[in-house]
């Protein structure tokens, strides 16, 4: 499934301007606010759904392999996070959503 479907989807505000956001593809999704686990479970081609906002959230993303971040709740992380996410290539999406709902939007894209 094409990112931008699901951003559409969930009327997501794109935060960071890493290139080719219309050719990043999701497979498959994980939400978590606990980074070890994220670091154990999630990975490629995932969209990782958080309420968390601190950097420590780009280094996660980055080591896993994770791609994509999404805000639940209308959260926007500091102008430094974002930043970095930047420098990493990790897009950085917010939703008014909830975390519940943002993952059954997915998962329901990804499997119809």
């Amino acid at each position: 499934m094409k990112l931008v479907e699901y951003i559409k989807e969930i009327k997501g505000q794109v935060l960071t301007k890493v290139p080719h956001l219309e050719e990043v593809e999701v497979e498959n999704g994980y939400a978590s606010d606990l980074l070890s686990d994220v670091m154990g479970s999630a990975g490629e081609n995932m969209a990782w759904i958080t309420i968390m906002r601190h950097l420590n959230v780009v280094a996660v993303a980055s080591l896993a392999g994770i791609p994509i971040v999404v805000f639940s709740k209308g959260i926007i992380p500091d102008e430094v996070v974002i930043s970095k996410a930047n420098e990493e290539g990790i897009h950085m999406i917010s939703s008014s959503l909830d975390t519940f709902e943002l993952a059954g939007i997915l998962y329901k894209q990804i499997h119809s």
